[in-house]
Parts: structure tokens; C-alpha cells; sequence
């Protein structure tokens, strides 16, 4: 099967502020229970995805151009903060928190896979 993907335009993602496109590579229904969302992201300037935590999965972003900063933390008060930019992958552990600010003049453009990390058998 081939599908074109279409943009649909968000504001505040997870919280987060400013505008951004989220292309919905595969959706959650075709996902098969494994994960809820498999897209590509776009952030505008200015704009970043809010401070949030995963509990049962995980959420690793690949970086696909532009540059901002990835905040991580163990705890809602703990972040650290790292500039990343294309070709960098964002590792998100379970129960971690996390957000991903645009602090640039250009668009930032990221890859996002939201997956379960429950159930298998190398946990």
C-alpha cells in the first residue's frame, strides 16, 4: 500500500508553545498495539513540545534538520539541557521527562516514535 502523508497543522504540542505540523506516518490504529504515533514533526521557530512524561513507553526523536534543545530529566524539577541538531537521536527512557524547545530562526524537523516498552521479552 502507498498513501501520501499530509500535514495537519497543531498549536502547544504536549503543552508545549507556538505552531508546529504533524505528519502522521503511520497511525496508531496500524500500529497494532505496539506504539501510538510514528510521524514526522515540524517546529517552528519559537515554538517547542511541553515538558511531559512517558510512564509505559518511550519516545525517541531523530533529528532531520534544523537545531534546538532537548531538556531531559529523571524527575518533573530535574532538566538538563542539550543542543542538538540533524543526524542526533533523542533518547527517551521510560518514565523519563522531556520536551524539545526550536530556539532557532529556522524550522526544526524531527521524527517521533511513540512506543510500548511493556510485555516484551528483553525487559
Amino acid at each position: 500500500m502507498i498513501r501520501d502523508v499530509k500535514g495537519v497543522e497543531a498549536e502547544c504540542l504536549a503543552g508545549g508553545k507556538g505552531k508546529a505540523t504533524r505528519y502522521v506516518i503511520v497511525p496508531k490504529e496500524e500500529l497494532n498495539g505496539h506504539g501510538r504515533l510514528y510521524a514526522r514533526i515540524v517546529l517552528q521557530p519559537g515554538s517547542s513540545i511541553g515538558w511531559h512524561q512517558h510512564v509505559d513507553d518511550t519516545e525517541p526523536y531523530y533529528i532531520l534538520r534544523g537545531e534546538g534543545d532537548f531538556i531531559e530529566g529523571k524527575s518533573e524539577n530535574d532538566r538538563n539541557v542539550t543542543r542538538v541538531h540533524a543526524g542526533q537521536v533523542c533518547v527517551i527512557e521510560v518514565g523519563q521527562w522531556h520536551s524539545l524547545e526550536n530556539n532557532s530562526d529556522g524550522e526544526l524537523e524531527m521524527i517521533a516514535l511513540i512506543y510500548n516498552k511493556k510485555g516484551y521479552l528483553n525487559d
